[in-house]
């Protein structure tokens, strides 16, 4: 599974684009084999999480062409670094940045699926998500189904999240139109990403609030964005080193306003979404919500409110808020982002 350049990576943290045939030989090539898959997580300050998962994926029975793991630091993947079954690349903290990386590193193959490092999928996952790119060449980008997330009540744990799978009974495969697929497992196909030189968007610092629905309407130009019912998994939602309050809540206000700018997301959508994220902190606020910082968040969504009133919000001016926490990139529950 290990490329031969990914020792290399390991050593020094840099990556070269793979050399892309001109579009007819690329294109006539991959027509004639099956499609090359490879799975991709960023993590950062959650090695022992990270190794969990990455132990859980290389028992499934089926295994990507390449597992490639992006840290802001080595120490980050402790336990990995020595592996075959899996590439550790370096590169600079932040989801955006370091998703951006990992699509250097697998331009080599055809479809690419991000997980979060607390995401486990069914063992089907791979195989599921494989035939819907390989009998639709029109998608482009495709999402799963979450049978339970651990973000909305304080965390599940690996045994909770096999139970889960395992009384689950089978879904049949069904492919539906979204407007978004959602960052904690998302599945991309190579070709229109090279092609287009399409890239995470990395004015979405740290944990990259919305990223996924930048990405999934930059990339639905060009083919289909698409939910595969019977794909499924659990997000754990594990809150060790959970980003600070006050940083979440100014890009649940700073983002959806800068996307709109960007064209990616629609006012109206976007304004809802800023609404119900404000209603939900308050909320959380007066009936005391210990889960999650709603004070800190409220905080947030408020400086990010006076801040575009005098025209000076930013998705950047959450760098400005103190030291960041060990780990950057915390995933949003599926029902916070669903639009």
């Amino acid at each position: 599974m290990t490329s031969p350049s990914a020792e290399a990576t390991r050593q020094d943290g840099r990556i070269g684009p793979a050399p892309v045939p001109c579009r007819a030989e690329a294109m006539a090539e991959r027509a004639n084999r099956p499609l090359r898959m490879a799975v991709g997580i960023a993590s950062a300050g959650r090695p022992s999480i990270l190794r969990e998962t990455i132990d859980y994926l290389t028992t499934l029975p089926d295994q990507p062409e390449r597992l490639i793991v992006c840290v802001p630091t080595i120490d980050d993947a402790a336990g990995l670094t020595e592996r075959l079954d899996v590439e550790v690349i370096v590169g600079s903290r932040g989801l955006t940045s370091q998703r951006n990386r990992i699509i250097q590193a697998a331009a080599d193959t055809d479809v690419l699926i991000f997980l979060d490092d607390d995401f486990i999928p069914a063992a089907t996952f791979l195989s599921r998500m494989a035939a819907v790119f390989a009998a639709n060449p029109d998608v482009a980008i495709a999402t799963g189904e979450v049978l339970a997330d651990g973000i909305l009540d304080g965390g599940l744990s690996m045994s909770k999240a096999l139970q889960v799978l395992e009384t689950a009974a089978e879904g049949a495969e069904q492919v539906t139109e979204v407007y978004n697929a959602y960052g904690c497992n998302m599945a991309v196909r190579l070709s229109p990403i090279l092609e287009h030189a399409l890239a995470f968007d990395e004015q979405l610092p740290l944990y990259g609030w919305l990223e996924d629905v930048d990405f999934s309407r930059s990339i639905a130009r060009y083919g289909r964005s698409v939910r595969v019912e019977g794909a499924r998994g659990v997000h754990l939602g594990v809150r060790s080193g959970r980003q600070p309050g006050r940083r979440l809540g100014y890009s649940q206000v700073a983002n959806p306003v800068y996307l709109i700018r960007k064209g990616t997301m629609s006012k109206g959508r976007a304004v809802a979404q800023i609404g119900r994220n404000i209603l939900a902190n308050t909320r959380g606020l007066l009936f005391n919500d210990r889960l999650i910082d709603r004070w800190g968040r409220l905080n947030g969504n408020l400086l990010a409110l006076s801040d575009l009133l005098v025209g000076r919000a930013s998705p950047s001016r959450i760098l400005e808020f103190g030291n960041p926490s060990p780990r950057e990139m915390p995933s949003p529950s599926i029902a916070t982002k669903r639009r």
